[in-house]
């Protein structure tokens, strides 16, 4: 081990590059996953939006009758995950496009992203596991009921995998923190 002369203080150089601690990496998974969950919810509003307010539209995810974000989106389960009209009414603002809740799910976990707590990470992974639930429920309605395929629907469900296995990975991460300042 080398000693250095006093009064001399060490130099670290510009091309040394140090590791993203597994918090960064967390983060930074977290924000491009829901920014891509944003554009794609954007996208199916944008495209919604158009198929309720112009007829004969022909989405870019219209392949044929068979595969068909449009007529997803347009169905009764593209509003409040077909729910919101049995429990309150079809004029009830609840009764968004699916669409806006992921907005509002994605937003969130951005937000949560820059959260680095232990709390905070749970809350991240409750609600992950919530929108993991509800991709299951409305996979199950676009393969049995709808008989459907749809891209961007599809798309949605990916993402959202993802970014529970990301959640799964900060409670880890923030649960080891904790423990490691307990210990001290």
């Amino acid at each position: 081990m080398a000693r250095s002369k006093p009064g001399l203080t060490e130099i670290s150089t510009p091309n040394k590059r140090t590791p993203k601690s597994s918090g960064e990496w967390i983060r930074t998974s977290t924000l491009i996953l829901s920014a891509l969950g944003t554009v794609i919810s954007l996208y199916a509003l944008y495209v919604e939006v158009l198929a309720e307010t112009m007829s004969g539209y022909k989405a870019l995810c219209d392949i044929n009758q068979s595969i068909s974000c449009s007529k997803v989106f347009t169905s009764r389960f593209g509003r409040g995950f077909g729910l919101v009209d049995r429990l309150f009414s079809s004029d009830s603002i609840l009764n968004q496009p699916n669409s806006v809740f992921g907005l509002a799910f994605y937003t969130f976990q951005a937000t949560l992203a820059f959260n680095p707590n232990y709390p905070g990470s749970v809350v991240q992974l409750v609600a992950a596991i919530i929108a993991n639930l509800g991709s299951v429920y409305l996979a199950c309605i676009l393969y049995f009921v709808l008989q459907d395929f749809c891209i961007v629907c599809v798309s949605i469900y990916f993402v959202n995998f993802v970014l529970l296995l990301v959640c799964i990975a900060k409670v880890q991460n923030t649960h080891a923190e904790l423990v490691k300042k307990k210990l001290r």
